[in-house]
């Protein structure tokens, strides 16, 4: 496992995968600052109104005194969506890798399994709604932990092993995919439900690198596309032995 994670990360910076590299770091900051001036620029909006509204049914202080509350508010909210990115970046991360997949994981069969079959390419919109759905579990993983995060650190510890298993089973189901049917795909994951979920910390603990987050989904593609071969390779020594 160390080892494929070490071939992951030496093979993003190679030429077949650095194009992809760029697409998907470009494409993840681009949501993340879409997504955060929307967010700012919402909150602002509730601010505002939040502090007008006091000012005319409380019948105290100034409206300079207002006004600075509602910047304070907005600053602070400023603030906390710029952590909140990090956060996000599962969610963010898992839309991105939707549209990168199958580049990274034929690079991938090409350089380090060149006497193998190449995979088939899942086609866009199947891929889209997996990258879609588990944005979507990602966030609600984020929403459900928040709360906890003032405990003590609770809260990061559920994101981080909620983000492993998320993670780790998107990407080897998209990996595993390219070769094998979705029940098939299903069957093997559970069987191996273990491994694949330590996989999965490996993903998770990239993920909490700020920075280097953005090349989540090059990372994670091409981690997963090692571990499929070597439990499809062990799934085929079985099958041989019980002959």
């Amino acid at each position: 496992m160390i080892d494929a994670a070490f071939k992951a990360f030496a093979q993003m910076f190679t030429p077949t995968l650095r194009g992809v590299l760029v697409k998907a770091v470009g494409l993840a900051l681009l949501l993340i600052v879409i997504i955060g001036i929307a967010l700012q620029r919402l909150l602002a909006h509730l601010a505002d109104n939040g502090a007008t509204w006091a000012e005319q049914t409380s019948g105290f202080a100034s409206h300079s005194a207002w006004a600075a509350l509602a910047w304070i508010l907005s600053f602070m909210a400023g603030l906390g969506i710029v952590t909140g990115a990090v956060f996000l970046m599962p969610a963010v991360s898992a839309f991105v890798g939707s549209f990168f997949v199958d580049e990274v994981a034929e690079a991938v069969e090409r350089e380090h399994y060149p006497a193998e079959p190449i995979g088939t390419a899942l086609p866009l919109m199947p891929a889209l709604m997996e990258g879609i759905k588990i944005a979507l579990l990602s966030l609600a993983v984020y929403v459900v932990a928040l709360p906890f995060v003032l405990f003590a650190g609770f809260g990061f510890v559920i994101l981080f092993v909620a983000t492993a298993y998320l993670l780790s089973r998107e990407y080897f189901e998209l990996a595993a995919m390219r070769f094998r049917p979705a029940n098939e795909v299903t069957a093997m994951r559970k069987a191996n439900a273990g491994y694949i979920f330590l996989a999965g910390l490996v993903i998770a603990a990239f993920v909490s690198i700020p920075i280097l987050n953005f090349a989540t989904p090059v990372f994670a593609m091409a981690f997963m596309v090692h571990i499929h071969k070597k439990l499809a390779g062990k799934r085929v020594e079985l099958i041989e032995r019980t002959r």
